[in-house]
């Protein structure tokens, strides 16, 4: 499409002539078709709530088909509304606009419905089964026209991917603020949700995809590259055999983890039961192999080891059948996790042992109570082999994927006699006390030319800045730091880009402040066009995730959510250029709350203030937080700021000593 045509799309909104109606794209996912549950004033009224998009006279049509994909789909997606464009990352100055910071949020939204990058592109699903950007096209279309004219005195409201309109603000307010199912507490569970969902009044945001931060898969790769790397440097095995890591799950984030254990050093054996999702992982390099017979599977695990191979194996079948298989042939498993999206267990999420992928999607919407016995069945069944492999040694953990809240609400040998896992979680044993009780997560930064040549720019840079940090570095940290020193040197020949021209580390409150700087100074000089800077949920202060980021809070506080709240609000006046709050993340609705931000640095002196303000806050409000749940690292690390900033001033804990709570 045209520049110009492309730009007057745009900028034309919801279209005023009905676009024709569209097939299924069946080169691409789908998600599976679910029951609405609503009764028929429900129905009436979610017909309605579609249809204020649209002018009367479009509604004697438009009411018929949006009725067909509410029965179809569980949900209205307005198939007929989707662009006819190419929806991916462009040069920020290809899009039309008036604030360049909102043109920054309309090349990631973009890049989070790249067919290339989103699970379900045409409903608007990035990852995790449904975390969406938008509900349906129309809040695409709207929410596009509304970027493109805005300037740096509006700020655009988005509730739920709905966008409430343009406001007023000036031009160091957010250019956008988003919010994504924050119900009311009494309503905030899954059966809620689906209806809720299906009248078109809220959304699961996923964080990462309702604000617009995805980056592809490289997140999470990252993310279970530090996982993996130190999990293997737990483990007290002599053997001269390669580390084996399997785990289940290939679709959305989950395809992250063969393309991790293998830059870990492992050998992976990932399984899906969707055939799509190994062979789009296949087409991305991100697997090495598919193999569909277990009695080939096993012969080529045993030739890899033998010849101390590092290959990612995709396999399409039942994870419970695999783990079976590797129990009976005596394979040793060093590493085990699962990855599907038990946050979304009875919609597609997690298939059961036993039926075909196509039965189960025919169940969730014909016998959706089956299903759920069937779910909850398998994941007894799952538990159980699980544990007898661990009896041999491997070491297992929870992915923070809901695995193991969902296999004890079904029931399973999961808990310990004090009511808590047996397993735990990989916040709880790896990243919590040494990355996040530190200030170290997730800083990602996106290069809006869209140039590969500017992201081997940002890579040489942060490259540098974390060499000259590191020499500098408590001993606590320097772990951490080299690890994300090798990642960024290996960064372009692990191929890790899809998409926009993207790239993660970990980094602490030093070393983001310290590359930010780097990056404007070089946009300032001319070296490199302009970087978005953000952050996934998975972070030291953004979340509040009792099962995942927050699970080595043991002082009652996990299950509260100050920190996120005040997280977002902290960052909104600090100078991001846009932040959002949400209800759920990788663990499921009503089991967290994520606040997030993106910012645009453009070489200007208000960017340099606003990173420096913002990346601060952004991660010292979470060490501040864990320190007073006394955790060690965190004390430590909180001290180390206060020393650096002296008007950082933190309330400490003091520490009861053991004896004296023991005699209690």
């Amino acid at each position: 499409m045209k520049k110009n045509i492309f730009f007057n799309t745009i900028k034309s909104g919801i279209p005023n002539k009905l676009p024709k109606k569209q097939k299924l794209n069946n080169k691409v996912n789908h998600a599976p078709a679910k029951q609405h549950n609503l009764n028929s004033a429900e129905i009436k009224l979610a017909l309605q709530n579609a249809l204020r998009y649209f002018p009367q006279t479009k509604h004697r049509i438009l009411i018929k088909e949006f009725k067909k994909e509410l029965n179809d789909f569980g949900k209205i997606y307005m198939y007929r509304f989707k662009p006819k464009y190419n929806i991916i990352a462009r040069d920020i100055n290809n899009f039309p606009h008036k604030s360049k910071q909102a043109a920054a949020i309309m090349l990631m939204i973009c890049n989070n419905l790249d067919k290339k990058i989103a699970q379900h592109p045409d409903e608007l699903i990035t990852y995790g089964g449904n975390g969406s950007v938008f509900q349906n096209w129309a809040q695409y279309l709207l929410t596009m026209q509304y970027l493109s004219e805005m300037t740096d005195e509006q700020t655009l409201v988005l509730y739920s991917g709905h966008p409430l309109g343009l406001f007023p603000s000036h031009q160091n307010a957010p250019r956008v603020v988003v919010t994504n199912g924050m119900m009311i507490p009494n309503y905030s569970n899954p059966k809620d949700y689906n209806k809720y969902n299906a009248l078109g009044v809220t959304q699961y945001g996923q964080m990462t995809a309702g604000s617009f931060m995805y980056i592809g898969p490289q997140g999470i790769v990252h993310g279970t590259t530090i996982t993996i790397l130190n999990a293997s440097r737990m483990l007290k095995t002599k053997s001269t055999k390669t580390k084996l890591f399997l785990s289940s799950g290939l679709g959305g984030m989950s395809g992250a983890q063969p393309k991790a254990a293998k830059i870990a050093g492992l050998i992976s054996l990932t399984v899906e039961v969707n055939k799509k999702a190994i062979e789009k992982r296949l087409e991305q390099g991100w697997i090495d192999e598919m193999i569909l017979d277990l009695d080939k599977l096993i012969k080529r695990i045993r030739h890899v080891q033998q010849e101390r191979q590092i290959i990612a194996i995709g396999f399409l079948g039942n994870i419970i059948d695999v783990w079976e298989k590797l129990y009976n042939e005596e394979i040793f498993i060093d590493i085990a996790s699962d990855q599907t999206s038990l946050h979304n267990p009875f919609q597609g999420g997690y298939y059961p042992n036993g039926i075909s992928f196509a039965q189960a999607n025919k169940m969730i919407k014909t016998d959706p109570s089956k299903f759920k016995k069937l779910v909850q069945k398998s994941l007894i069944k799952h538990v159980n082999i699980i544990n007898k492999h661990v009896k041999r040694g491997t070491y297992f953990f929870d992915y923070g994927n809901a695995f193991l809240l969902e296999a004890k609400r079904a029931g399973a040998n999961i808990i310990n006699s004090k009511g808590n896992f047996i397993y735990p979680s990989y916040v709880q044993d790896i990243m919590g006390p040494l990355c996040f009780d530190y200030g170290f997560g997730p800083f990602r930064w996106i290069c809006a030319s869209n140039k590969i040549t500017d992201l081997e720019k940002t890579d040489l840079i942060a490259e540098k800045v974390l060499e000259k940090l590191i020499k500098v570095a408590e001993k606590d940290i320097r772990v951490q730091m080299q690890d994300n020193i090798d990642w960024i040197k290996a960064a372009k020949k692990n191929r890790l880009v899809v998409g926009s021209k993207a790239r993660i580390l970990y980094a602490n409150s030093d070393g983001r402040i310290a590359i930010a700087l780097a990056f404007n100074k070089a946009i300032k000089n001319g070296e490199i066009g302009p970087i978005i800077i953000g952050r996934d949920h998975h972070g030291v202060s953004g979340t509040d995730s009792p099962y995942r980021e927050t699970s080595n809070i043991y002082d009652g506080s996990q299950y509260t959510s100050d920190m996120a709240i005040h997280n977002v609000i902290g960052d909104s006046f600090r100078g991001a250029s846009w932040v959002s709050i949400h209800n759920g993340g990788g663990v499921g609705w009503g089991e967290v709350i994520n606040g997030g931000f993106g910012l645009l640095l453009d070489g200007s002196k208000q960017a340099e203030k606003n990173l420096k303000s913002m990346l601060h806050w952004d991660v010292n409000n979470g060490i501040a937080r864990r320190s007073w749940a006394r955790n060690e690292g965190a004390i430590k690390a909180i001290k180390t700021a206060m020393k650096k900033e002296k008007l950082l001033k933190i309330t400490l804990p003091n520490i009861v000593a053991e004896d004296l709570i023991k005699k209690i």
